[in-house]
């Protein structure tokens, strides 16, 4: 076994990297548009009529590049699950 000696200082700017990176890989950004089965996931919602209900009533945004495929910013479904969160007692 090896023993490794740092200056405190040394030591504080390791640590301050490895936290920089793990930070970095935990943020990974994840796509901004999604299908209705990953909105749906996110949403924790089993129904595609709650769905269509939430995209009509314009409470999520998404995108229709084509007649058959919408898709669903996962920001503003963040906005809205953040909107409707309650405090704890």
């Amino acid at each position: 076994m090896e023993v490794i000696c740092l200056e405190d200082k040394a030591f504080y700017t390791l640590f301050d990297k490895v936290v920089a990176h793990v930070k970095e890989s935990i943020n990974v950004k994840q796509d901004q548009w999604v299908s209705g089965e990953e909105a749906m996931q996110q949403l924790r919602i089993t129904s595609k009529t709650t769905l269509q209900k939430l995209r009509d009533e314009g409470k999520i945004r998404f995108s229709q590049p084509e007649k058959k495929i919408i898709l669903y910013d996962t920001d503003s479904i963040n906005e809205y699950l953040e909107k409707h969160s309650r405090n704890t007692f």
